[in-house]
């Protein structure tokens, strides 16, 4: 018997969204967009005969039969945006990061539960080929005991990827943890576990005329399971994308999933066990002259169908979204900690329990 055809929203029309809608159309059927610049809204909508709307309260009040919304909007409306959604009655994919609080992300999912509606966070880079490998061989206790991880994060972002944007703002953007490694955040938590202890130092060397905070940093973890980790995050590799990459090493093995998105295998040796060849994968998602992670939108939006016409397992739920926020919100509240001025001082970092 065949399934029923979802009709999805869109609320946000930049360029994240122009990923979205196409892989809607492979999957169900876009019937509304929203953007408070109608046009970009109208662009959007006129390839897919999709109505468009200049507000979201306009969109949800409107006789549009919409099943799923998914939150293309700037980091700082995600939970008010996914909120008004899910009270409205419609299921909810949100980008990420899930919100710019882990309060925010509370919020959303107990809208969830008391609308009865389905709260799907993206987190594509789950499904990188490596990366899902890795995964696996952790499911199956081939590496033992993790004893540390390290997590580079080397990207590019030049001054005209925050003119006249939203990106780059203290409310909307949130940092760069948020808007372009939270993906990697994600992974750390899903591969190694919670976290309990962090250290932080952070700086903006490059980025001071257009950015409201850091443009680098550097964090060491203490994960709940007594496991270390590092984090090595910067927007300032020479002119282009350099890498993106996570190492572990357990008691039985060593990996790194590394390539510019975490998107190639670079080393495993692992005790009776060897990961085989795996697919290349899909591309990045390429934004002009900078690209992001891996395109794996097609795969985030076959998850949700799914799981909303077959029962299927949900990916990547609610609470591993709020974890991220979590955790990113702990490295934040070090590196943005002001100490009370004291010249004799000589300790200069803070830490917090998450």
């Amino acid at each position: 018997m065949d399934q029923p055809t979802l009709n999805f929203a869109v609320v946000g029309c930049g360029r994240i969204a122009q990923r979205h809608a196409g892989h809607i159309a492979s999957f169900g059927r876009l019937v509304a967009t929203c953007d408070v610049d109608r046009q970009r809204a109208r662009q959007l909508a006129e390839p897919f005969s999709a109505q468009d709307y200049h507000s979201l309260d306009a969109m949800l009040k409107s006789e549009a039969n919409i099943d799923v919304v998914s939150i293309c909007s700037p980091n700082g409306l995600h939970a008010a945006h996914a909120i008004a959604t899910l009270g409205a009655g419609k299921h909810v994919v949100c980008e990420k990061p899930m919100a710019l609080t882990a309060a925010d992300c509370g919020d959303m999912i107990q809208a969830a539960e008391r609308a009865n509606r389905r709260l799907f966070v993206v987190k594509q880079n789950r499904f990188n080929p490596p990366v899902a490998a890795v995964k696996e061989a952790l499911l199956q206790d081939k590496l033992g005991r993790i004893y540390s991880a390290q997590l580079n994060c080397f990207w590019n972002r030049n001054q005209d990827y925050y003119q006249e944007s939203w990106k780059g703002t203290l409310d909307m953007d949130g940092g760069c943890l948020f808007t372009q490694f939270s993906h990697f955040i994600d992974l750390l938590y899903w591969m190694v576990g919670d976290v309990d202890r962090v250290y932080a130092f952070a700086d903006n060397f490059a980025h001071k005329q257009s950015v409201d905070f850091e443009d680098c940093g550097v964090v060491a973890l203490r994960f709940r399971n007594g496991a270390l980790g590092t984090i090595h995050f910067t927007v300032n590799s020479h002119r282009q994308n350099m890498e993106g990459s996570l190492t572990l090493f357990g008691e039985r093995g060593t990996v790194k999933i590394g390539g510019q998105y975490l998107n190639e295998l670079e080393y495993q040796d692992i005790n009776g066990y060897e990961i085989p060849s795996l697919p290349s994968g899909n591309a990045p998602n390429r934004y002009g002259h900078y690209q992001g992670s891996m395109s794996n939108h097609d795969l985030v939006y076959a998850n949700v169908v799914d799981v909303l016409t077959r029962d299927g397992v949900i990916a990547a739920n609610a609470y591993e979204g709020l974890k991220t926020v979590e955790i990113i919100e702990s490295i934040y509240s070090t590196i943005r900690w002001k100490p009370t001025p004291n010249p004799s001082q000589s300790e200069t970092y803070s830490s917090v329990t998450a």
